[in-house]
């Protein structure tokens, strides 16, 4: 089965994001995107897949995945189980690493954990207990401390000599190939377009399909119907930029899509259960907390 293509949430304000992932999400499928992340498993136990590896995972669980690379975790959970905070990830651009290897000379030797990634890395148990209170802090941090703490994920991850690599020598994921399913397309397109007016009839077209056909498509790969899904990415976009820029929240409102105040503060209040205004001092005051109670990398 061809892997579904995830739109990673970058604003223009961050060169990588950090966030407490749940499960089930419609996120947690055989997917993947062209940036590298960073995956700590926190919560529950299961089957995990990357590239042509398959394997089990447990919390401490701690992998490297370069671009491209499908990939796909499972929990073994009951019927109706969550696990609200089952892991945490950071996800970056090949752009940052590779700008980071060209500009300064000390991270070239970050070159080969870069290349290696590709495949797929697992980090021995003793590094992934030194990077999850890096990687939990990363998530509240702001401004030049998330830098700091990225710089010392790299390090950790980088004196790992019991990583190991995960698909085999012979697997090669073709981007190109994943990309011919017709609703990769269309999910590419939501995520260079979102704050556009989007139509499910109109998106339809562009894929050649009746928009009934298109429906049913998109919520088979998906796991939620078309607007629901662009209503997640939206709130999710809107998140970021409520918790990395100075925008009122009517701006932030207009950039991610919306065309009114009163549907985005529906929208909003409908998944995080408070309105972005209380969203941004949360979050900030979670920032002060974590920055007073600092972290001192080893």
């Amino acid at each position: 089965m061809l892997p579904d293509r995830e739109i990673v949430n970058l604003s223009r304000e961050e060169s990588f994001t950090a966030k407490v992932v749940d499960y089930p999400s419609p996120a947690a499928r055989w997917h993947f995107h062209p940036e590298f992340e960073i995956h700590l498993v926190a919560e529950t136990e299961g089957v995990y897949f990357v590239g042509d590896h398959i394997g089990r995972f447990q919390p401490g669980h701690l992998v490297m995945m370069g671009p491209d690379l499908p990939h796909n975790w499972i929990s073994d959970l009951p019927a109706e189980g969550t696990a609200e905070q089952r892991g945490i990830m950071v996800q970056f651009g090949a752009s940052l690493a590779d700008g980071m290897v060209r500009t300064f000379p000390e991270f070239r030797k970050l070159a080969p954990l870069l290349g290696e990634a590709n495949a797929g890395l697992a980090f021995s148990p003793s590094t992934a207990a030194a990077a999850r209170p890096v990687m939990e802090e990363l998530v509240g941090a702001t401004g030049l401390r998330r830098v700091a703490l990225l710089l010392s994920l790299f390090e950790l991850l980088y004196a790992d000599t019991q990583r190991r690599r995960l698909a085999s020598a012979n697997y090669k994921p073709e981007a190109r190939s994943f990309m011919s399913h017709a609703i990769n397309h269309v999910l590419a397109h939501i995520g260079q377009n979102l704050h556009t007016e989007l139509r499910e009839p109109v998106l339809a077209g562009l894929v050649g399909r009746s928009p009934s056909a298109f429906s049913r498509a998109f919520r088979k790969h998906t796991g939620q119907s078309f607007v629901r899904y662009v209503n997640e990415l939206r709130i999710s976009r809107a998140c970021e930029l409520l918790a990395h820029s100075e925008r009122p929240v009517l701006d932030v409102c207009l950039d991610v899509g919306f065309n009114n105040l009163s549907n985005f503060n529906r929208q909003f209040l409908l998944q995080k259960s408070m309105p972005p205004s209380k969203f941004r001092r949360h979050h900030r005051m979670q920032a002060a907390a974590s920055s007073e109670g600092g972290y001192s990398a080893a």
